[in-house]
């Protein structure tokens, strides 16, 4: 039953969602790979990859895995880009009984050395292209198997050693890197195919993955998501955007562009997870970040969805290229991270006849807790946050966790069975993050009409959102303030000039021959691309309360 403070969901889209004989993310895989097996799952630097061939490769390396000594419940890293061999490596891991632990490649030493040894991570996947970063951290962690895999892997003997050379000879995207115990990803599966796999059977309780965010808080925990947790928002998903796929042409398989990494949860859920279940064809972009590579890959194709982080959007409509692209099937363009701006979402919507629809959620509701709906013409809910999806309440609630009336700013919390089991070995995190009522505690601050849409108002702590990245600004503050001559330093978000939300750092000197071009040149060496600040600002002092908390809506501006 749902609440009276919340409207329903639109005539179009079922009250709640029924997971039915689906038990499991397992059980989800294997039934697309039956129904879809000689359709391409994959388009990839101009090659289909089916999906008969992506079942056939994840039961060999399952088997490989369980050969490694590995048991059911250990962890198991996948650090890969945007290529095919997520897809191989994520169903191989779960049809072995092993937990995915998604790992950002832009990971610096120290960050992805926490993060494995907080996932007691058993053993990784990682791509070629980004092996020097574990190089350095090898030593302190309790990794048991290594394997590498090359961006040419799935291309076939020829075509694939052409990439292969390109990337490591011509490009030098593939910095040296010596791992003694490391295996090729394609030696892996050459083995597995003469082992036997014993498939698991996992339950719906069982853990499916641990993603690791930043929270509200900076400290990088791995969020604990249930195969239900993930199922239920999946199904959740394919409902409220049914509206919008009943539009494709019957017969047609869908074809769908993921612009946003694969191993963010938006993009692992939304991008990769629902449109296998879907049957749909991923045309995938290396580097969601070029915007002229992503244009270039999309020509030709007759796109029916995409998601991206809002930042994109605005960045298409303003290429040049834009319109080599075409956008005339497009029926469903889904975004995520921070809101688009009105302006962008309009631009958008005039240019393709298709418009925008905004998600809200974060890793803890895995990740899709509300979206703007889609049975409605134009886009009458944009620059909101939209309706919970089926299943799912939302309230709003003051810091006493009483609930406030339509038109009150507070805590949006979520309450649904996408939710977080918890955060992996923290209880105490945990219980912070829930309620006595099972409400997760989101840290945003928002508000809801009276005809039970929601509006994002701020964030309560100060976490900033870039490019559909949770980004600490405490990791950010800690890296400046270790250069020599920096006495304080603040970091908060900035409007970004291309849409979205960016990165000012403020400093204070105490060495005042300290130039801009210094701290971006010492950010730059330590910090991700999506981590590093786009505006440096030098003050005297910074402002702070009393306690001595910065006031960093002061700095913002």
């Amino acid at each position: 039953m749902i609440p009276p403070r919340q409207a329903p969901p639109p005539r179009s889209v079922p009250a709640q969602v029924d997971a039915g004989d689906c038990r499991s993310l397992v059980s989800l895989l294997d039934r697309s790979f039956e129904r879809h097996a000689t359709q391409p799952a994959f388009r990839f630097l101009g090659r289909d990859i089916r999906y008969e061939r992506i079942d056939h490769l994840s039961r060999s390396l399952a088997a490989w895995l369980q050969q490694q000594g590995l048991e059911r419940g250990d962890r198991v890293a996948v650090m890969l880009s945007n290529v095919p061999q997520v897809a191989v490596a994520v169903a191989a891991i779960l049809r072995a009984g092993l937990v995915v632990v998604n790992v950002d490649p832009l990971l610096t030493p120290r960050a992805l050395e926490h993060q494995l040894r907080d996932a007691g991570a058993r053993a990784i996947v990682i791509l070629e292209n980004v092996a020097h970063t574990l190089q350095q951290v090898l030593p302190q962690l309790p990794l048991r198997s290594i394997v590498v895999a090359a961006t040419g892997d799935l291309l076939g003997p020829v075509k694939g050693a052409v990439v292969n050379y390109l990337t490591r000879r011509v490009r030098r995207l593939v910095p040296p890197f010596d791992l003694p115990r490391a295996v090729p990803f394609a030696d892996a599966i050459a083995h597995g195919r003469s082992l036997v796999c014993t498939e698991s059977d996992p339950g719906p309780d069982d853990i499916a993955l641990l993603q690791y965010t930043g929270g509200t808080t900076g400290i990088s925990r791995g969020a604990v998501l249930l195969h239900r947790n993930l199922v239920a928002n999946l199904l959740q998903c394919e409902a409220w955007y049914g509206p919008a796929l009943r539009r494709v042409p019957a017969g047609e398989q869908l074809v769908l562009a993921c612009a946003m990494p694969l191993h963010h949860l938006f993009g692992f859920s939304i991008g990769l997870m629902l449109g296998m279940h879907l049957g749909g064809c991923h045309v995938l972009i290396p580097n969601p970040r070029d915007i002229a590579d992503l244009l270039g890959t999309l020509e030709g194709e007759k796109l029916h969805g995409l998601s991206a982080a809002n930042t994109v959007f605005p960045a298409l409509v303003a290429h040049p290229h834009f319109e080599r692209v075409d956008w005339s099937s497009l029926v469903l363009a889904v975004s995520g991270g921070m809101a688009v701006h009105p302006a962008a979402a309009q631009a958008w919507a005039q240019r393709t006849g298709c418009p925008i629809c905004e998600t809200y959620g974060l890793t803890e509701a895995s990740p899709v807790a509300s979206c703007n709906r889609l049975d409605a013409t134009g886009s009458p809910e944009a620059g909101g946050i939209g309706r919970p999806l089926p299943g799912t309440d939302m309230k709003i609630v003051d810091d006493d966790g009483r609930e406030l009336p339509p038109g009150e700013p507070g805590e949006i919390v979520i309450r649904g069975p996408q939710v977080m089991a918890g955060y992996w070995q923290r209880p105490d995190e945990t219980s912070r993050a829930m309620t006595a009522d099972g409400f997760l505690r989101s840290g945003d601050i928002g508000v809801m009409d009276d005809g039970g849409r929601f509006r994002l108002v701020d964030r309560k702590q100060d976490m900033l959102v870039v490019g559909g990245h949770k980004v600490s600004p405490t990791e950010i503050e800690d890296i400046v303030a270790s250069m020599p001559g920096v006495l304080d330093v603040a970091a908060v978000g900035t409007r970004d000039p291309r849409g979205g939300e960016g990165i000012k750092v403020v400093v204070v000197r105490k060495d005042t021959s300290i130039a801009e071009a210094q701290v971006r040149a010492f950010a730059e060496a330590r910090l991700p691309g999506h981590k590093r600040p786009q505006l440096i600002e030098f003050r005297d002092a910074l402002p702070r309360t009393p306690q001595g908390k910065v006031l960093r809506r002061e700095l913002r501006g």
